[in-house]
């Protein structure tokens, strides 16, 4: 059954884009199993990839750390944040979509409807996390690593660079007050809907100028968008820090 899987989504075509040839498919294959799927096909021959998320979680936290402290003097904090920055959900799933894994997911058909979504955003996050696990599984640390080397760990310059680091807010505000001197205000403009779905829209403001506005469905998560297109709008990085890298020679 798997292989007929197999090979009706192609998943020599991931294997070929991810540089790795399972000894066994049904791990690849299980990496992309979403519960739901499983809750319509009972019949299906492997396991939901909860495991291996687990399992993947960890071991791409581990490569991330063992790069990070082989490679910089920074203070533990410093590192500690650089680290979340790349093995966040949001960091995860762009990696995931990055490779396509949207049409390799098994899916429910209700969850199949979902794309663009949080929710889709979180399955694609933990679906990078069973793949990183699957493949230390199937081929051991020094491939898993060399994946996680390959697809997040070449993310840290942007990270770095646009102080991905922080959130939002705190790198709007720190930037704000390093450039400018002023320290950003937010106001609530539009609240809607009832106790249980509420809709907020809330401006970020420079003194009496509205920069940006962000939405959410609380307040937190509006200010939070508005910051991430204020950056956006003022072109802003991030504030600057000082980066210690060990000396090879």
């Amino acid at each position: 059954m798997t292989i007929s899987v197999y090979k009706e989504k192609n998943f020599k075509e991931l294997e070929k884009k991810i540089g790795i040839k399972f000894n066994n498919p049904d791990h690849l294959v299980q990496a992309l199993v979403h519960r739901s799927y499983l809750n319509e096909n009972r019949d299906f021959a492997l396991g939901h990839n909860e495991r291996l998320e687990f399992l993947g979680d960890a071991v791409l936290e581990l490569a991330v750390t063992e790069f990070l402290f082989e490679n910089y003097l920074n203070p533990e904090g410093e590192l500690t944040n650089w680290r979340a920055a790349l093995v966040n959900a949001k960091m995860c799933a762009q990696v995931a979509n990055e490779i396509d894994f949207e049409k390799y997911l098994f899916l429910s058909h209700g969850e199949s409807k979902d794309a663009g979504t949080k929710a889709r955003e979180y399955i694609l996050a933990n679906a990078l996390e069973a793949v990183i696990g699957s493949i230390y599984i199937d081929q051991g640390w020094d491939m898993a690593k060399q994946f996680v080397t390959r697809w997040v760990i070449t993310k840290l310059p942007e990270v770095l660079e646009m102080g991905l680091w922080m959130d939002p807010k705190s790198r709007f505000q720190e930037t704000a007050q390093e450039l400018i001197g002023l320290t950003p205000t937010y106001k609530v403009l539009e609240e809607s809907g009832p106790d249980h779905d509420k809709r907020f829209v809330i401006g970020v403001y420079l003194d009496k100028e509205q920069i940006a506005q962000g939405e959410g469905t609380s307040k937190q998560e509006a200010q939070v968008d508005a910051a991430e297109k204020a950056l956006k709008v003022k072109g802003w990085k991030g504030p600057k820090i000082d980066i210690l890298k060990v000396d090879k020679q």
